[in-house]
């Protein structure tokens, strides 16, 4: 991002400067959470194979559950005064990662690259949850909240013997 983030205004108790530092790492987490109930809906439409239904009915509620993750941030930097940019257009541009490599393919194929599209998505939650805390503890809470509902999301872990595999040099966020 090259633009300036500082809002005009922002919550009782943060400096307006580092307010914009706090949207510019939510801006981020929004990103990588509406790619990932993208990806997620991708996954779903494309998984084929004798594990078909077993994945297709574990991934819409983990839709639902990270678009609702992706609404909350979105509130959170509304509140801190920014704009919550959740266009394609923005999300391409900003994002630090590729985009999910696999079309149709098996579900074990899929569960494997899903295995590292969510260690990409926790890891950079982590990196938010601790910079956030250098500013503001109720957004340090919701990251924090929103980083344990993503540790718990299926596939934890890629079946026995079977790891993640997108695109060589693809990176998750």
């Amino acid at each position: 991002m090259t633009h300036d983030l500082t809002p005009k205004y922002t919550v009782p108790g943060i400096e307006r400067e580092a307010a914009g530092r706090l949207i510019g790492v939510l801006r981020l987490r929004l990103h990588a959470l509406n790619d990932l109930h993208l990806t997620l809906k991708h996954v779903h439409w494309n998984v084929v194979g004798p594990h078909f239904i077993a994945v297709h009915e574990m991934i819409d509620p983990q839709v639902d559950q990270v678009r609702d993750m992706a609404d909350d941030v979105a509130e959170r930097i509304a509140a801190l005064g920014g704009v919550a940019q959740g266009t394609p257009g923005a999300l391409v541009a900003e994002r630090k990662w590729d985009d999910y490599s696999i079309g149709r393919a098996d579900a074990i194929a899929h569960l494997g690259a899903l295995d590292v599209v969510y260690t990409g998505v926790v890891e950079g939650m982590r990196a938010a949850v601790e910079e956030a805390g250098k500013i503001d503890t109720a957004t340090e809470d919701l990251l924090i909240g929103q980083l344990r509902d993503l540790e718990q999301f299926p596939p934890a872990r890629p079946p026995r013997g079977v790891s993640g595999r997108l695109r060589p040099g693809w990176r998750s966020g």
